[in-house]
């Protein structure tokens, strides 16, 4: 008698935690297309630092070229 009660308290325990973890994981599609959105938005706002990184870094390559380029090496005559 007690078996039969443990395994059928056993069993509702693993039902019940199967449905919770389910129910946790389980997105509408309104939450589907909201971080979906979200994630293209963060996305296109970093594609956009990074062109603004580049150009920084191509414009402070073409303003230094030219003294690089010229400078003597010290000690060298």
């Amino acid at each position: 008698m007690k078996k039969k009660i443990l395994l059928a308290l056993a069993g509702t325990a693993m039902i019940g935690f199967v449905a919770v973890t389910h129910a946790q994981t389980a997105m509408s599609d309104a939450d589907k297309a909201a971080a979906a959105a979200k994630a293209a938005a963060a996305k296109a706002k970093e594609a956009e630092l990074l062109g603004k990184a580049q150009d920084k870094a191509a414009a402070n390559y073409k303003k230094n070229k030219g003294i690089a380029m010229d400078a003597k090496p010290a000690g060298k005559k």
